[in-house]
């Protein structure tokens, strides 16, 4: 891959491809046709930063053929085991939030910030819960006028919790705000930015700078009055809510929502302000992921070490905000990133702390342990952009009996663990597994299951156990055993489970000739016991690592074992195999699921997973397992909605309608809703939706298209139904399947 630099002088760059211009005081630029771009009539690939720290910025583009330029610096302090980004400490209120201090938890309310009996109320409630810190909405001048009374009762009620001012579109009132509360959150996209149109602009140079200029003239007010008030400060940028400038030179992408905090974070920096944290929220776990990673990879090579808040925007309600939002902060943590995390659902707020608390307590004790393998180089990952690494598909080979083809799913494969008191009841498991009925006969649908797992099997004489499991077989559905009871109890067409010390004493070739092999790995092993696979034909192999290992690290050794298959260009599938013991709790399985298996997900490695929990429910693990896959962005089963988790601005009921929204949509794979409370959190924030739903005014509701309203001051009554006809109407509905 080519690289190279140039100096921290270069002050500006030429195209002569329209649209493309560049100026002096942005520090990073998107490069989208290298060989169009000139410096003195010499072609270059990297530019330089300007600011404070390195004089020389080492880019390369993020992968073979990517347009995005980044830095060569790694995201995080080690590749090789989970230990804590160093950061400074930053002081909200008498909260510590750096690498120094406790993960802190927090939450944001719901209430009408007007009413300050309700919102104090809530705010003890959250407290009492455990939350480090709590954040309200302020939108205007009579909310600033409420925050002196919401504080002076907490205070006279013995709540010292610190509390944050969510700002929009209000320098004026966060100025008001700042006097009586501990952290203001600004959104660069929006602070001093007019609220985006969504058009691509074209600027000079003096039109970008005066824009900065703008910028800086009504964003250093606040700046010193945090200073004079001891007050703390997040820059929290949205991806949904970019600025036009920013869309128009950088996209709607995480590059762009790196530079957009930045140019905030210089003006603290030049007015000697650093009692900051960054945030770079995103509804699209994957696109969050590569944010964060791109802004502490950038704030290496300017060499500054201001705290992460972490957080998946939008996450939604139940088990999927769980999950998005366990994908999101969970990769994070096991990188060591992350110093304040919030779990945002569509939920009461006091029901954010326990699985927030979860998650933090997950990464305080990977980076504690510093849980890891040995050291390895690792050279294929994309830590900024999405490649996935494609298993090899099973391929039908001759004479098999069989269809081998449908054993794996190329979006992302679920794999279940079946017990022999499940084929007592054939019908029952092939409904578990999703698979549709036909006079009692199975056949694969959209989520059904595509293999399984069968610890022990049937006895040679259990007919309709062994009938059942044919049936199966049949449909293309992989039944998976060990070595010993396919040697002991043979089922004809099974695939036989192996790990490394079988294949290396030949214990397996006492199979039938063409048996399908599955290799089962840890990927902690030496490489010479590695050395095994490139000799074998396995159909998958299975990522498997004991729960009782306490210091072994799941992510850094499925890390460690893809960089070994692709140093030695094999391609078989991998899936992800997380056994949990007995007692797990349901909110620990699916933040455990998000964080380990989703860590790998999203950066591409991996082609499917297998939660093995004996005492949980069964349709509990499958539901969690497909809700793994759509949040990293493979494989669709459902509807996907993007749901705003509540707040001040609220217009309506939003954990009412969004369960009479889902009620009524949930059947539409491949379709995207979201559901926001208000204006704030509408067409920006919705990027990834094809359909928005918007409280316009009170009992009012505003419909969308992409980012486009089509549809304005529906009765709330009747917007639902209005939602449903407008997805009708863009030819994306289909009726709900009848029950059988």
């Amino acid at each position: 891959m080519a690289t190279g630099a140039v100096p921290a002088s270069l002050m500006g760059l030429k195209s002569r491809e329209r649209g493309l211009g560049f100026v002096k005081r942005m520090d990073f630029v998107r490069v989208s046709d290298l060989q169009r771009v000139k410096f003195r009539r010499t072609k270059i690939l990297v530019i330089s930063n300007q600011s404070s720290g390195s004089d020389i910025a080492e880019l390369q583009p993020a992968s073979k053929g990517s347009t995005l330029l980044v830095p060569r610096q790694k995201y995080c302090e080690s590749i090789h085991k989970t230990v804590r980004r160093k950061t400074r400490t930053v002081m909200v209120g008498n909260v510590a939030i750096g690498s120094e201090h406790p993960i802190r938890v927090q939450t944001m309310t719901t209430t009408d910030t007007k009413d300050v009996n309700a919102t104090v109320e809530q705010v003890m409630r959250i407290s009492d819960m455990g939350a480090d810190l709590v954040r309200i909405t302020v939108q205007g001048k009579r909310e600033a006028d409420a925050c002196y009374e919401i504080k002076n009762s907490l205070v006279q009620k013995n709540y010292n919790i610190p509390l944050v001012a969510d700002i929009h579109f209000a320098p004026s009132v966060a100025m008001r705000v700042a006097e009586c509360f501990d952290k203001i959150r600004v959104n660069p996209g929006n602070f001093a930015d007019r609220r985006a149109q969504f058009e691509t602009l074209e600027y000079t140079e003096d039109d970008y700078q005066k824009e900065l200029e703008h910028i800086e003239q009504v964003f250093s007010p606040l700046v010193e009055k945090c200073k004079k008030y001891g007050r703390a400060m997040r820059i929290g940028t949205n991806h949904g809510s970019l600025s036009d400038r920013i869309m128009s030179y950088y996209g709607d992408s995480p590059r762009g929502m790196v530079e957009s905090a930045f140019e905030f974070a210089r003006i603290c920096q030049k007015l000697d302000y650093h009692n900051f944290v960054f945030s770079m929220k995103a509804s699209n776990p994957v696109v969050m992921v590569q944010a964060y990673r791109l802004l502490v990879a950038e704030m290496n090579v300017q060499g500054w070490d201001y705290p992460l808040h972490l957080g998946v925007t939008e996450a939604g309600e139940g088990e999927d905000g769980r999950m998005k939002s366990a994908i999101g902060i969970g990769t994070l943590l096991q990188d060591g990133l992350g110093d304040t995390i919030r779990v945002s659902l569509t939920e009461p707020p006091e029901e954010e702390i326990d699985p927030c608390r979860r998650l933090a307590n997950l990464g305080m004790r990977a980076a504690e342990l510093q849980q890891g393998v040995t050291p390895f180089e690792e050279k294929h990952r994309h830590y900024f952009d999405f490649q996935r690494r494609t298993g090899q598909l099973p391929m039908q080979k001759e004479g098999e009996e069989v269809d081998y083809r449908g054993v794996l799913h190329r979006d992302g494969s679920v794999l279940m663990s079946v017990s022999l008191d499940q084929l007592k009841t054939p019908e029952l498991l092939y409904r578990s597994l999703a698979a549709k009925l036909v006079v009692g006969m199975p056949f694969k649908d959209l989520a059904t299951v595509d293999s399984i797992l069968l610890r022990e099997l049937p006895t040679a004489d259990d007919n309709d156990a062994r009938l059942a499991l044919k049936r199966l077989i049949d449909i293309s559905m992989g039944v998976i055993t060990p070595l010993s009871e396919q040697l002991t109890k043979p089922l004809p067409n099974a695939m036989a489970l192996v790990n490394l010390k079988e294949l290396s004493t030949g214990a397996y070739k006492l199979l039938p000739e063409g048996t399908r092999l599955v290799v089962s790995v840890r990927g902690d092993e030496p490489y010479e016991d590695l050395e095994i696979l490139k000799n074998v034909d396995a159909t998958m192999l299975l990522h498997d690592l004991p729960y009782t290992e306490d210091k072994i690290s799941r992510v850094h050794a499925a890390r460690r074992l893809f960089e070994y298959l692709s140093d030695n260009a094999l391609s078989f599938p991998v899936i992800h195999h997380i056994p949990f013991p007995n007692g797990t709790h349901r909110d620990d399985l699916v933040i455990r699921a998000g964080s380990n298996a989703g860590a790998l997900l999203v950066d591409g490695l991996g082609d499917g997973i297998l939660l093995e929990a004996l005492d949980q429910d069964f349709d509990f693990l499958r539901n969690t397992s497909f809700n793994l896959l759509q949040g990293c962005r493979m494989r669709n089963t459902k509807t996907e909605y993007v749901s705003c988790p509540s707040c001040g601005r609220t217009l309506f009921d939003l954990q009412e309608i969004s369960a009479e929204i889902r009620e009524k949509t949930s059947h539409l794979p491949g379709v995207s809703i979201a559901i926001m409370g208000c204006i704030v959190n509408g067409p920006g924030e919705m990027a990834d939706a094809d359909f928005g739903y918007v409280g316009g005014a009170p009992g009012k509701i505003d419909l969308y298209v992409g980012k486009t309203v089509v549809k304005r001051a529906i009765e709330m009554e009747r917007a639902t139904d209005a939602l449903i006809q407008l997805i009708k109407d863009h030819g994306r509905w289909v009726d709900p399947p009848a029950e059988e």
